[in-house]
């Protein structure tokens, strides 16, 4: 079973993608902001997929993603972000994302990215 790691400061949108990811069989981790999404990966968490909000206290989603390129280089990363975030999607895709998603994402919408950065889903 893949497994998938949600960061995102929204407690809604983290359990409306959980609900969405688990029903389609993934096994999914959560975190509500970069830090503790950073020191689940530092305790040893190595998901299949990373998939982190952008905007978010402590540490946000360009921080998250710089310094977990540096513990996991190979894992997928995508960025959630909303419409008009062009400038932090290209500063996101630069230091290490896989791709992003628009928010608000479907589930269909998320499970087809997922199926493009995920081999074998």
């Amino acid at each position: 079973m893949k497994s998938i790691f949600l960061v995102d400061d929204s407690a809604t949108m983290l359990m409306s993608l959980k609900n969405t990811l688990e029903i389609s069989g993934f096994q999914v981790e959560v975190a509500a902001d970069g830090e503790a999404a950073l020191q689940k990966v530092k305790a040893g968490l190595k998901p299949d997929l990373i998939i982190t909000d952008i905007n978010m206290p402590k540490l946000d989603g360009i921080g998250l993603i710089r310094e977990v390129r540096k513990l996991l280089r190979f894992t997928p990363i995508l960025a959630l972000t909303t419409e008009s975030q062009q400038a932090k999607r290209e500063e996101a895709k630069r230091i290490g994302a896989t791709g992003w998603l628009v928010k608000p994402v479907g589930g269909a919408d998320l499970l087809k990215v997922i199926k493009q950065v995920l081999p074998g889903v």
